[in-house]
């Protein structure tokens, strides 16, 4: 590949496409994309879920309480 060519060049063995080859800012925004991706997707599915809450006895709860009042 040319330096400062921004066009992916495909790499051919018998008359068919085996790779790629492209700029390195391109391949890095691809990846990008792919994570941006699985993470959304990750989002979603979390979301889908239910939340779960362990309810507090009032004794916990008091106790609990007072540990953040004596660190804050």
């Amino acid at each position: 590949m040319k330096a400062g060519k921004t066009e992916p060049e495909i790499v051919t063995r018998n008359g068919q496409p085996v790779s790629v080859i492209l700029p390195i800012k391109t391949y890095e925004e691809l990846l990008e994309r792919a994570e941006d991706a699985e993470d959304v997707a990750w989002l979603r599915k979390a979301r889908r879920k239910p939340l779960r809450f362990r309810p507090l006895k009032r004794k916990e709860f008091l106790e609990q309480g007072a540990e953040v009042y004596a660190k804050g």
